[in-house]
């Protein structure tokens, strides 16, 4: 296998993945693989790049005018384009491999009757444009059919999880602000939490998930003092 990898025949496969505009994708790529990787064995978590997404049959308003911030506007995109209701990660490694696949064969076949130097390079930008442009609408429809499991599972995991304990991550876990990690078995799940009232958790405090808010996704957790109640 690797004599095969090696030998001078795939010299024009090598070239063209680590040149532009593939070189972009298999970049990209290599990250998704290096990461999914890292998750199987349990160091990280399948949402670590998730962010707060509207339903796929909400809206969003992306005019920049509105003071919305960048993941505000980077979510109205997705939602645009189909790209919700699976976790980030397989969002962005279905489009590095879609991405790849079809830069990599738009420039196996076509660069061919295009110069060297820069005239490559000009074309480059438009195939990089295709291809991304490809990829999304190919994840889009792929991951269609995957929603209602992931909404299940979430909705699963959210019962499974309330009442729980968890331990504050952040410096602060206050009415606005804060993360815990609920110990899972592995890599453990990070979740964005808000204390009740005026309640403020330092760093390493013991919490309970005490509710969850589907709007901000977050949860409202309390100390596990009072959540147990006075001892008797």
């Amino acid at each position: 296998m690797f004599a095969i990898l090696l030998s001078e025949g795939m010299n024009p496969f090598y070239q063209n993945i680590a040149s532009f505009p593939t070189v972009f994708f298999t970049f990209f790529l290599a990250i998704t693989v290096l990461y999914w990787l890292v998750a199987v064995l349990g160091f990280v978590d399948i949402d670590i790049l998730d962010f707060d997404i509207p339903d796929a049959d909400g809206s969003m308003d992306v005019n920049p005018d509105n003071g919305l911030s960048t993941p505000d506007v980077l979510a109205g995109f997705m939602l645009r384009y189909g790209l919700a209701g699976v976790p980030v990660t397989i969002i962005v490694s279905l489009i590095a491999l879609f991405g790849w696949l079809a830069c990599y064969y738009i420039v196996h076949f076509l660069f061919g009757i295009i110069p060297d130097g820069l005239m490559r390079y000009l074309a480059g930008i438009p195939v990089l444009l295709v291809s991304l442009y490809l990829a999304v609408h190919i994840t889009a429809v792929l991951i269609k059919p995957l929603r209602p499991l992931f909404q299940k599972a979430q909705q699963q995991t959210v019962k499974h999880i309330l009442g729980q304990t968890a331990i504050v991550r952040t410096s602060k876990v206050d009415k606005d602000f804060g993360e815990v990690v609920m110990e899972d078995g592995g890599a453990g799940l990070i979740l964005k939490a808000r204390a009740a009232g005026d309640a403020v958790y330092t760093k390493g405090n013991r919490v309970v998930l005490l509710e969850h808010l589907k709007e901000d996704n977050l949860y409202r957790v309390v100390s596990e003092e009072e959540f147990s109640g006075p001892q008797q």
